[in-house]
């Protein structure tokens, strides 16, 4: 195996790791704790789920700042689940941010980025 295919294969390595589980994001505190946490730093509740190309999406785009936001992971909550559907019709379209009680289902990550700032 040449050293280029080996690049390319632990490339591709992490590029699956990243995209499909939950690496790229910090610990989710579960739907609860995540709302309180939330509430106290002031700061957008981000509802996500692994294997998602939009939430992977906002993650990066959002880059070291997206680390202030409270990420939520919906297949370990089924409260988060829940919420997200009860917003979506029914669907658990991820991600949802929450700004308060506020809604906003796979916003521009430019918008999120700029709650994070101010």
């Amino acid at each position: 195996m040449s050293v280029l295919s080996a690049v390319l294969l632990v490339i591709a390595g992490l590029y699956l790791v990243v995209t499909l589980t939950p690496v790229a994001f910090p610990r989710s505190p579960g739907d609860a704790a995540g709302r309180v946490r939330a509430d106290e730093h002031g700061v957008p509740l981000i509802y996500w789920r692994p294997g998602c190309v939009f939430c992977l999406r906002m993650r990066f785009a959002l880059g070291p700042a997206g680390g202030r936001a409270v990420w939520v992971n919906i297949r370990r909550d089924p409260d988060a689940a829940a919420r997200v559907r009860s917003v979506n019709d029914g669907d658990e379209t991820v991600p949802t941010v929450f700004v308060g009680q506020q809604a906003h289902t796979n916003p521009a990550p430019r918008w999120v980025r700029g709650l994070l700032a101010g």
